[in-house]
This record gives structure tokens, C-alpha cells and sequence, in this order.
């Protein structure tokens, strides 16, 4: 099989190669599949640099969310059968930016029927992360004002979507014109290209001087800090990640001063704890997607041989919505 894979570390455009390999056989507890679709995640681009908390050994093939066929079952997978259209995360080092890929039984999930195969490749990390953000660690209420940081991005775009479901106002933060038509597409109320705009005073004029009920933030480092300015009185920043490469050192003394609240996302740990809650949101999100709440927006599909640069422009900022490598691209 064909497979895009890393042999040694460093940015995507100079180490993703592509190989002629044999397919990977499923060990115990894991589902050989046929990939449809791969959406391209931030953590590719980390993984690709060795930056990334997990490390696999080298050579291996990157893509950690896909929608699929499954072809071959492990010892002791149950509930499963072969020809069924799955999504979810792949086993590394066998990935899914290949034509097969190996994933672990027990994050395997039915592909809605309402969605495409692109479009379902995209919903499990990223709309994941946004669910556990706003509603697990945030409490998200209908009616608050929601701020969302990379609006455009790839856990941006679902965090949109998600607070809209929920009966919030969300002013999605973007750089650049077209990443904020793509926002306003999200269904944003309110668009702020950081380029051209202070979204500080925007939000504390949206909301009368109270400021946003949740932050939800993955990029860090100056957008973290700002945020802090226009949080409202017991509001909560959600911390996912630091795309800006930048990891802010709160001052805890303002927390204390304006009573909010400071909380870390880490979704993988959940696989680990407690797996219900994961299969648990799998539904609510299935349930959102079939009544049309919920869709990702997939901006460009990639074949294998176009997937680095794909990669390499989603490290540096310059993508918008969802890149999904497609065989059939």
C-alpha cells in the first residue's frame, strides 16, 4: 500500500515521504480499515516534529483522525464487522495518511449517514475537544457569550458551531478576510479579524462591559493574555492548546481579583479514565450532525502526493476550515 511517512523529525514539507509498504495486520484489540478520509490535525504537523507528547518510533505514518471501512478484525474485537463505516482515531505509528490504517476497537464509532466521508473525518477530535471544552469543563449556559479563538481553525470551526447549538452569542476571533467569511459561515454573531480589530474592545462593547461568559482558547499566548481582559466576573478560560507557540504565565493574582476561572483540556486523557464519556459524546454529537447543527466545514481535499504541503500550511496558520486527504482526490 501507499503511506506518508516520517523517517526522520522535522517540518512536514522536508520529512513526509512517500513509501510503497505492506499494509499493517490488527493485533489484539485492533481494526484494520480502509481509510476514506483523513482530516489533517494540528498534532500531525507537532508529530512530524517530535514536538508532540506522544512519540512514535521512527519510520511512521501520521493522520490521527479518519473516517473508514473496516476490513479485518483483531483478536477479541467485538460489535464490529467487516464493511462497516467507522470513524474515529488511528493507532500510530500506523496512521492515516495511508491507504490503510490500524485503529483501536475501543475508539471506533459509527460514521453518521448525514455526513460525507470528508465531513466525517473531521468530527471526532476537534468536535470532541469543543464538547468536553464547553460543556464538561466550561458548563456552558444558554444565553453567555462565548469568545472562540482560531474561529476558522480545525477545533475553532467546532467550538462555533457547538456554542451556536447550545444557545450561546459567540464572537469568533480569525486573522485575515477570508478566515473570517469562514467564520461567519460557522455561524458566528460576531466576527474579529485580530489584523484590523481589538477583540477586547469588541467584546466588552457586545456585552455592555460585562465580557465573555467562556473563552475558549487554543492558541495562547497573546490571545491568552488579552482574553484575560475582557473575561467576564466568574468566567472561564478553557485552555486546549498553544498554536501560537507561545505558553503564557498567568498572573493568578488577576484570576483572583476578577473570580474567573482557569481550566486545562487535555481530551486524550478521557480514553484513558473514562472511555463512556467519549462514546457518550459520540452521540450527542451524531444526534447534532443529523439535525444539522453541526458540519464541518471541509475547505480542500489532498491526495498523498499534495498531503505535506497541506500539512506544512496548517502548521503555519495560512489554512482555513478542514484539509482532508481524500484517495479519490
Amino acid at each position: 500500500m501507499r503511506a506518508l511517512r516520517v523517517h526522520e523529525l522535522g517540518e512536514p514539507k522536508d520529512v513526509l515521504r512517500l513509501d510503497e509498504i505492506d499494509a499493517p495486520r490488527p493485533g489484539p484489540g485492533q481494526v484494520l480499515v480502509r481509510v476514506l478520509a483523513a482530516a489533517v490535525n494540528f498534532p500531525d504537523a507537532l508529530l512530524c516534529r517530535g514536538t508532540y507528547q506522544v512519540k512514535p518510533p521512527l519510520p511512521f505514518t501520521p493522520g490521527v483522525e479518519l473516517c473508514a471501512e473496516v476490513v479485518e478484525l483483531g483478536e477479541g474485537v467485538t460489535g464490529l464487522s467487516v464493511g462497516d463505516r467507522v470513524l474515529g482515531s488511528a493507532e500510530l505509528p500506523s496512521g492515516a495518511f495511508a491507504e490503510f490504517a490500524l485503529m483501536g476497537a475501543d475508539v471506533v464509532f459509527p460514521a453518521p449517514a448525514s455526513l460525507s466521508d470528508d465531513e466525517a473525518a473531521s468530527l471526532f477530535i476537534g468536535y470532541q475537544t469543543g464538547w468536553f471544552a464547553l460543556h464538561r469543563r466550561a458548563g456552558l449556559r444558554q444565553g453567555e457569550t462565548v469568545l472562540v479563538h482560531a474561529a476558522a481553525g480545525g477545533v475553532g470551526s467546532a467550538a462555533v458551531q457547538l456554542a451556536r447549538a447550545a444557545g450561546a452569542r459567540v464572537v469568533g476571533v480569525v486573522g485575515g478576510p477570508g478566515k473570517a467569511e469562514v467564520a461567519k459561515e460557522l455561524g458566528a454573531d460576531v466576527v474579529v479579524d485580530r489584523h484590523s480589530e481589538d477583540f477586547v474592545q469588541v467584546v466588552k462593547d457586545l456585552t455592555a462591559g460585562r465580557g465573555a461568559d467562556v473563552v475558549f482558547d487554543p492558541v495562547g499566548g497573546d490571545s491568552f493574555t488579552r482574553s484575560t481582559k475582557c473575561v467576564a466576573f466568574e468566567g472561564r478560560i478553557v485552555i486546549i492548546g498553544f498554536a501560537s507557540g507561545t505558553i503564557p504565565t498567568p498572573g493568578l493574582n488577576h484570576a483572583l481579583i476578577k473570580n474567573y476561572s482557569l481550566l486545562g483540556l487535555h481530551w486524550g486523557l478521557y480514553r484513558q479514565r473514562d472511555p463512556a464519556l467519549i462514546a457518550e459524546c459520540h452521540e450527542r454529537l451524531t444526534e447534532l450532525a443529523d439535525r444539522g447543527l453541526v458540519k464541518p466545514v471541509v475547505s480542500e481535499r489532498l491526495p498523498l502526493e499534495r498531503l505535506a504541503d497541506g500539512v506544512q500550511r496548517l502548521a503555519e496558520g495560512s489554512t482555513v476550515g478542514r484539509l482532508v486527504f481524500a484517495p479519490s482526490a
